[in-house]
């Protein structure tokens, strides 16, 4: 009877308390009941999700973040091309080269977070910035001295006004780069791998974290650039100031909910450790049998859970044996840079194996970058008159995006997943990386269908013998409705598995950096899309017709689409291939660490 009773009173902790190495804002063990879970993720996605799904907390820093983001960066060419009068070629690359430093931005920002301030306080540092940027781009709008030009239509702008613009928005890439990776990745610790039901909370976490990043890109192509075209952009400027301002108070007031993790210092040195310690066992030979190879007791207390031994990379596994002839680890055997053990050998593995999912990834992330760059400069020469009253602003178009992004997130999650379960019992449905190649597939076919689309605009152009980039051609913009909505579907396959596949593949202390894995997909992908264009314009540019050229009437953007397509097209054949050799992260068990209630190494509260 008795290990029956101890059965039941293990069982009723682990019921009770949260022993997955994370701490509540006293540094204790946090309860399972008060901690964590959607109670504490709500804070951080959105308010309005709290009323969907029925719950008590709200005030999504995360939807204020992507309101303003987005309100921004769809809407960023319209006031490069017409306030600060550049080109097309000229505005497309800053819009990219400011998204591509806005994505790439949390690698740093992840890395700092993970080895020394921990995600809490990151994501409130992070937002501070974000918020001055966001300060500085109002005060630009409504400061005389700092305003684009005395008159409401520039002829140029002044270079003061260039100066703090560009300081702004890059203030926003700044903050951007601590708050994206770390806020998210905060949200998926609020979960438990170890407790079932938690563990599939999590997998509904990231479709709800993007339906929520949706909600904040519908309105921010939809009211808040209105505003910026019918209102003035201080107006609008000055609504994102005070919406990320409130944000930045509730999330704070959230933190008694939320649960923490221990800081494990610097995430890539036992990578670098394992690599030296192959190498300098490089002439030993691989034991006869994988169990000989080096892994921490049960009874050790060295936090975090164990990983099972694979055969891939087998190099690496050199790092794992044990010289001494007897198989004893004494403290001389222990030095990191001589004796790894077998999780940290397979956490380098993962991370080595990640390396070409992660390249196959970027060829999607250009097609990514047409939707707030190519697309919108096709709105703009386009009838966008819905009745004689009501004219849509360019960049509203993408609110096409997000309605089908929203749709295929809801429909997956309350329909696909749930009838998948039964049909397999895998409690994910399908697998990460086939969700990823499903939405690699709608990127394919909308690159098509947006070429089809450009070659028809064109050809009505030709007839109307239009000429110069003022003119609009007489063709609805709703016919950039079908490209949108079928990049959004694929966003909602493709995104939002390269979200989970990053957070969840990559070692447990390194998930704010999976996270920037994840974003700098997005921003390589649009320094990669500004070089493609560089590059075809400077190839064609001497041709009767450019591809790209300042005035996209007489350009020729259905053959960079065509090009996209084919790229896309030859990228999947490889990623389908290497998708299948993949071996997923395999977990054993989990290691008890030292007592939660010794506050040494947590992240603490400001």
């Amino acid at each position: 009877m008795e290990p029956e009773v101890e059965q039941m009173k293990r069982e009723s902790d682990e019921e009770k308390w949260v022993n997955d190495l994370s701490v509540d804002h006293k540094g204790n063990t946090p309860l399972r009941a008060s901690t964590g879970v959607w109670k504490a993720s709500l804070f951080i996605i959105i308010k309005t999700l709290a009323l969907y799904l029925l719950l008590d907390f709200g005030a999504a820093i995360e939807f204020s973040e992507r309101l303003s983001y987005f309100g921004l960066a769809t809407n960023l060419i319209t006031y490069l091309t017409k306030v600060l009068q550049q080109d097309l070629v000229t505005a497309t690359k800053n819009v990219n080269y400011w998204t591509g430093v806005t994505t790439l931005m949390p690698l740093i920002g992840a890395y700092i977070a993970d080895t020394y301030t921990g995600r809490f306080t990151m994501v409130l540092l992070s937002s501070l910035i974000y918020l001055m940027g966001l300060s500085l781009l109002t005060m630009s709008q409504f400061i005389p001295s700092l305003k684009p030009c005395k008159l409401n239509v520039c002829q140029r702008a002044r270079s003061v006004h260039e100066v703090i613009f560009f300081l702004a928005m890059y203030f926003i890439s700044i903050g951007t780069g601590g708050h994206k990776p770390c806020l998210e990745s905060f949200g998926g610790d609020q979960f438990d791998d170890d407790h079932s039901e938690e563990r599939k909370r999590k997998m509904s976490y990231f479709n709800l974290w993007n339906f929520a990043l949706c909600c904040g890109l519908f309105l921010g192509v939809t009211v808040i650039v209105y505003v910026q075209d019918h209102i003035g952009w201080n107006v609008a400027s000055l609504i994102l100031t005070i919406t990320m301002a409130v944000t930045i108070v509730t999330f704070y007031v959230g933190k008694p909910y939320y649960r923490y993790r221990r800081s494990e210092g610097n995430p890539l040195a036992p990578l670098l450790q394992v690599f030296v310690a192959a190498i300098r066992k490089r002439k030993l030979l691989y034991p006869s049998n994988p169990s000989l190879l080096y892994e921490v007791s049960r009874s050790e207390k060295s936090p975090g859970r164990l990983l099972a031994h694979t055969d891939r990379l087998r190099f690496l596994d050199k790092a794992a044996i044990i010289e001494d002839e007897e198989g004893i680890v004494n403290e001389k055997s222990r030095n990191p840079w001589r004796l790894a053990r077998v999780t940290k050998v397979e956490e380098l593995k993962l991370v080595l194996n990640m390396v070409p999912i992660w390249l196959t990834a970027l060829p999607f992330g250009i097609c990514v970058a047409q939707a707030p760059t190519l697309f919108v400069k096709q709105a703009a020469a386009m009838n966008r008159e819905i009745s004689n009253d009501i004219k849509t602003p360019p960049a509203t178009n993408y609110s096409f995006g997000a309605i089908a992004m929203i749709i295929s997130i809801t429909i997956y999650e309350k329909v696909l997943v749930p009838y998948i379960r039964r049909v397999t019992g895998d409690e994910r449905g399908i697998k990460i990386l086939q969700r990823i190649g499903i939405g690699m597939v709608l990127a394919v076919l909308g690159m098509i269908v947006a070429a089809i689309v450009e070659r028809k605009r064109l050809s009505i152009a030709d007839e109307e013998i239009i000429q110069g980039g003022n003119h609009k051609v007489p063709m609805s913009v709703f016919w950039l409705a079908p490209q949108y909505g079928i990049l959004g579907i694929g966003d909602g396959f493709a995104l939002v598995g390269l979200q989970e596949y990053f957070y969840d593949q990559v070692p447990d202390s390194m998930r704010s950096l999976g996270i920037a894995f994840y974003l700098s997909v997005i921003g390589l992908g649009s320094f990669l899309s500004s070089f493609l264009i560089i590059l075809v314009d400077h190839i064609t540019g001497n041709g009767a017709k450019s591809w790209i050229g300042k005035d996209i009437n007489t350009s020729r953007v259905d053959n960079f689409y065509w090009l996209l397509a084919v790229l896309n097209g030859l990228n999947l054949c490889v990623y389908v291939y290497l998708a299948k050799k993949y071996t997923y992260k395999n977990v054993q068990g989990r290691v008890v660490a030292a007592d939660s209630n010794n506050s040494d190494g947590v992240e603490l509260m400001p």
